[in-house]
């Protein structure tokens, strides 16, 4: 049975040498985004591969898109391709930051048709702490190829969150912290705020005290606490640039309430456009 939401450090390591399962280190500071790299290369968890979040897993800014733009699926198939990744792969995604960079090629492995993919729960920090082997050698991949089949429901663009509040049907949900969300800071984005309608459900509240993810009853009641009686597949997720939102889609999924939306451009592409209202508070 493939595993579709979190795996548990010691599930891994269980697996440390299973050919059927592929690691990726998703490390990445948007501060320096260099430094994931960097700290793969001095040391990872035995057989991961690399993925960068601006070189790998989003394609090239404009100026009427977000931050992170959704990658080329075709691009993308030929990466996972070459990582070893193919329709038979278990793949489990990690971070250093409980899972917010890590979901993002979560939900892309999804958004590409590919269902069995976890995040390490706890990520490297969990692994680190319990003693497990990490190295510096870089694994050999064969590579295979990776056919996508792209869910294009999945996701949603400004027009459709826009007519969806006008027409007062669904909710959407900012995954940003509450001072971004209030806009009384905003310290990647040229305009503060948030969408007029949005509800605010920071990803960190997904995380219990030690940084991994609460059970997924704890986690039922605060989305359904939220979301109230709409139905989960109502509601669209969004956060600065469509990467921390992903963390609220896969707390869903792991609480038994599938089918949130993410809104890929979010408000980094919501304020490219002059016309779009904008809230404060």
């Amino acid at each position: 049975m493939s595993l579709t939401t979190l795996v548990d450090t010691e599930t891994l390591s269980r697996h440390d040498d299973d050919p059927r399962w592929v690691v990726v280190d998703c490390r990445f500071s948007l501060s320096d985004p260099g430094v994931g790299r960097r700290l793969y290369i001095a040391g990872h968890i035995p057989g991961a591969r690399y993925a960068h979040l601006e070189g790998d897993l989003s394609s090239a800014v404009t100026s009427t898109s977000g931050r992170h733009p959704l990658p080329s699926p075709n691009t993308l198939a030929e990466k996972l391709g070459r990582w070893g990744i193919d329709k038979n792969t278990q793949v489990i995604v990690y971070d250093d930051t409980f899972g917010a960079m890590a979901a993002r090629l979560w939900w892309l492995l999804r958004w590409l048709g590919h269902e069995a993919v976890a995040v390490l729960d706890g990520g490297f920090a969990k692994w680190q702490r319990e003693g497990r082997p990490v190295t510096e050698e870089l694994p050999r991949i064969t590579s295979v190829p990776f056919h996508p089949t792209v869910n294009s429901a999945l996701c949603v663009d400004a027009e459709f969150v826009l007519q969806m509040l006008g027409a007062r049907r669904g909710l959407l949900v900012d995954a940003r912290a509450d001072v971004r969300f209030r806009g009384d800071v905003e310290p990647l984005d040229k305009l503060a705020g948030h969408v007029p309608g949005a509800i605010n459900l920071p990803y960190e509240d997904n995380l219990d005290f030690s940084g991994e993810f609460m059970s997924d009853d704890a986690l039922r009641e605060h989305y359904l606490a939220a979301i109230h009686e709409r139905a989960p597949d109502e509601v669209v997720q969004m956060c600065g640039s469509g990467v921390t939102a992903c963390h609220n889609i896969l707390a869903m999924e792991h609480a038994g309430l599938p089918g949130a939306k993410l809104y890929a451009g979010s408000w980094s592409e919501w304020i490219t456009d002059p016309h779009r209202p904008v809230a404060k508070g």
